[in-house]
C-alpha cells in the first residue's frame, strides 16, 4: 500500500518531497555522535543525502571522526546512486557496534564530495545529534536516515515500506 505523506509544518520538510535520484547536500549545522560515553565525531562540514521517502543520511569528514574508532574497512553492498559501500565496526569506550558506519571510497561522479566520508547507523550509537536536537534512527535495520524534528514522513524502512 502507497503511503499518504505527512503534510510539513513551518520550517518543516517533508521526506516526500525529497528527489529521487538522491542529492547531496553540504551541512554546516554541528553533526555529532556520541558512542561508548564520549564523543566520536563531530563536525560542521558534513553533507547529507536527501531521498524520497528516506529521513536525511549524514556523512562526517573522516578527519573529524575520531582516531581508533573504526574498525577496519569491509565490502559492502552496493548503491545504485553512490555506488560500492564498506562497513565499519565502531569501537570506543569499551563498546563495540558491528558494522555501525558506513562509507563511499570511490563513489560515483555526482557523489564524489563525500569520497570517504563516514556515516553512522543512529540505532548502533548511543546518540547521535544534528545541533543539539538527538536524532530517532529510521525504522528498520537496513537505512541510516537521522529523524530529528521538522522532518516528517512516514518513513521507508519500517514493516510495509519495501514497496515504496
Amino acid at each position: 500500500m502507497w503511503p499518504t505523506p505527512i503534510p510539513p509544518g513551518p520550517n518543516a520538510e517533508s521526506v516526500w518531497d525529497y528527489p529521487r535520484p538522491p542529492r547531496l547536500e553540504p551541512v554546516t549545522t554541528r553533526l555529532r555522535v556520541v558512542f561508548g560515553g564520549r564523543v566520536i565525531a563531530e563536525t560542521l562540514a558534513g553533507y547529507r543525502v536527501l531521498e524520497t521517502s528516506h529521513p536525511p543520511t549524514y556523512y562526517l569528514p573522516p578527519g573529524d571522526v575520531a582516531a581508533g574508532v573504526l574498525g577496519p574497512a569491509r565490502r559492502a553492498g552496493i548503491c545504485e546512486w553512490k555506488g560500492r559501500a564498506v562497513l565499519y565496526d565502531v569501537a570506543a569506550g569499551g563498546l563495540r557496534a558491528d558494522g555501525a558506519a558506513w562509507s563511499y571510497p570511490d563513489p560515483t561522479p555526482g557523489f564524489a564530495p563525500i569520497a570517504g566520508y563516514v556515516a553512522f547507523y543512529a540505532g548502533s550509537m548511543e546518540a547521535c545529534f544534528v545541533g543539539d536536537a538527538r536524532v530517532i534512527p529510521q525504522p528498520g535495520g537496513f537505512y541510516g536516515g537521522w529523524i530529528t524534528p521538522g522532518i516528517v514522513g512516514p518513513f521507508k524502512g519500517g514493516p510495509g515500506s519495501m514497496g515504496w
